[in-house]
């Protein structure tokens, strides 16, 4: 669009703003991670990671919720990118991961609770 024929001339340029404005599939996909925080439990779930490495049965008690509730909220945030998983043996342990978006979700989470982190975690 040429935005220097805007329906409504406000004095200024448009110009810059657009140049610079992300494509609409970057925002889609901060949306879908913002998605993933809108759930209370995730975002319990993504906390408790931020701070250390657990087991889906470890985590089910933390969170008071049944193993299989647990797996659904651990998909989600591995599929967003947000956590990662490693196995030993026949157990499968869980973390956030190591990326810019991980790192500002738990920054985002620790201050709109006005809390810190129980141990620092290196990003």
């Amino acid at each position: 669009m040429d935005h220097d024929k805007l329906p409504h001339d406000h004095g200024q340029s448009a110009d810059e703003v657009m140049e610079k404005c992300p494509s609409s599939d970057d925002f889609q996909k901060v949306s879908e991670l913002l998605r993933q925080l809108g759930d209370s439990s995730r975002v319990k779930l993504f906390w408790i990671l931020c701070h250390c490495e657990e087991c889906v049965i470890n985590l089910s008690a933390m969170m008071d919720m049944s193993s299989p509730a647990v797996s659904h909220h651990l998909r989600q945030l591995r599929s967003a990118e947000l956590i990662v998983s490693r196995r030993e043996g026949k157990e499968v342990y869980y973390k956030a991961a190591d990326n810019v978006q991980a790192a500002v979700f738990h920054r985002l989470i620790e201050e709109m609770l006005e809390i810190s982190c129980p141990q620092p975690r290196q990003h």
